[in-house]
């Protein structure tokens, strides 16, 4: 293997990784789980949708977040690994480029197989990813509108596969959708409460960097009482989701009384945040096969 090789290789693991496979799941689960229950059939639709919500729109969503975020992204000792890719500046353009190449002919593909409200929601989607880290934008750097964009980047897949699918909407699915949003804003928000001396060092602003780590961290974990509670005005099976709030409470509950100062700390807890999405996608899915022999 030459050296070239080697290089070639190297980079293109490097926007791999950038892509955050860790949370691959996270995004083409909520698209697949909303089509599947709507058409309660295997199609090419759920097949290449659910292709698209696993890979290439994460590798926009996080390359896109990684190359705008670079020079911050030095600073930030969790920068370097799975929780996000330090990358190299030569590798900027190219890893651009993959996003637009992978994602151009799914969503092509999508718009041809959808309808308007499927097409909504879709471009709503794919702003929001572009929003949220593209200079001149930057959704990021805009308090609660940080936390906002991050959660419809787990829920608009959902909207989409159920759009897509022509499910109707009905109550329950209503509550689900806005359960998962206050879930989604919550994660965002505990997350960024690891980040604040890297953000304000860095003159970026965020939920955290603006209301503090105490309050970031209690608001989060009323976000997810929210979540749970809402589960319960559900129709069953749905209701069981509600326990799946409960990890998540738990885990930040330590935090607390967390201090700007000892925010860095949190990260212990976000480590288990990610394993706990593995969690909750098991339970989240026995509930799901519930539903769908119910």
């Amino acid at each position: 293997m030459n050296a070239s090789t080697s290089s070639a290789r190297s980079d293109v693991a490097q926007i791999v990784l950038s892509s955050r496979p860790i949370s691959w799941i996270n995004t083409a689960f909520p698209f697949a789980a909303a089509y599947l229950l709507a058409t309660r059939e295997v199609d090419l639709i759920l097949i290449l949708g659910t292709l698209y919500f696993l890979v290439p729109y994460n590798l926009a969503m996080y390359g896109i977040n990684d190359v705008f975020d670079y020079a911050s992204d030095l600073a930030n000792p969790r920068k370097g690994g799975i929780e996000g890719a330090l990358l190299s500046p030569r590798i900027h353009r190219a890893t651009l480029w993959s996003a637009v190449v992978t994602n151009v002919p799914f969503l092509v593909y999508l718009v041809v197989v959808g309808n308007p409200a499927s097409w909504l929601w879709l471009a709503i989607s794919v702003f929001a990813v572009i929003a949220y880290s593209a200079p001149g934008l930057r959704f990021k750097e805009r308090p609660f509108l940080d936390s906002t964009t991050s959660s419809l980047h787990f829920v608009t897949p959902a909207i989409v596969g159920l759009t897509l699918a022509g499910g109707a909407v009905t109550s329950t699915a209503v509550i689900v959708l806005v359960a998962f949003f206050l879930w989604g804003m919550a994660a965002h928000a505990f997350g960024a409460v690891q980040d604040i001396g890297p953000d304000r060092e860095g003159g970026i602003g965020s939920i955290a960097t603006v209301i503090g780590a105490r309050a970031t961290v209690r608001l989060a974990i009323g976000l997810w009482v929210a979540a749970g509670v809402a589960m319960l005005f559900t129709s069953w099976p749905a209701p069981l989701g509600a326990v799946l709030a409960l990890p998540y409470i738990v885990n930040a509950a330590p935090w607390w009384n967390v201090t700007d100062e000892t925010s860095s700390g949190t990260n212990r807890a976000w480590r288990r945040f990610i394993a706990l999405n593995y969690f909750a996608g098991f339970l989240a899915t026995m509930i799901l096969i519930l539903a769908w022999l119910s």
